[in-house]
């Protein structure tokens, strides 16, 4: 709520998430079981990604999570993608 207050936004706004290498429009949730600084954006469908074969993903609502992920950060231990802890900025946009 206080992060909320702070963008003046409401509950369904839409807001733009940027990372350093991509962004993705979604509505807000606002609720106190989220860390004040902390954004949670569940992986949604919505993958529309040219040249992936992703009809059906493409075909449900909601965003790619995927598109704030950088290439530039890999998990030292797995070799894995960094897929949480990603730096994001949060703006309104309605």
């Amino acid at each position: 709520p206080n992060d909320a207050a702070r963008l003046g936004v409401e509950g369904q706004t839409k807001v733009r998430v940027t990372s350093r290498v991509g962004s993705v429009d979604a509505p807000v949730e606002i609720t106190e079981s989220v860390r004040v600084g902390v954004v949670s954006l569940p992986h949604g469908w919505g993958h529309s990604m040219p040249g992936t074969n992703t009809r059906v993903a493409a075909s449900r609502a909601g965003v790619n999570s995927n598109i704030l992920t950088d290439e530039k950060e890999i998990d030292p231990l797995s070799g894995n993608s960094v897929l949480n802890g990603i730096p994001v900025t949060v703006t309104r946009i309605s």
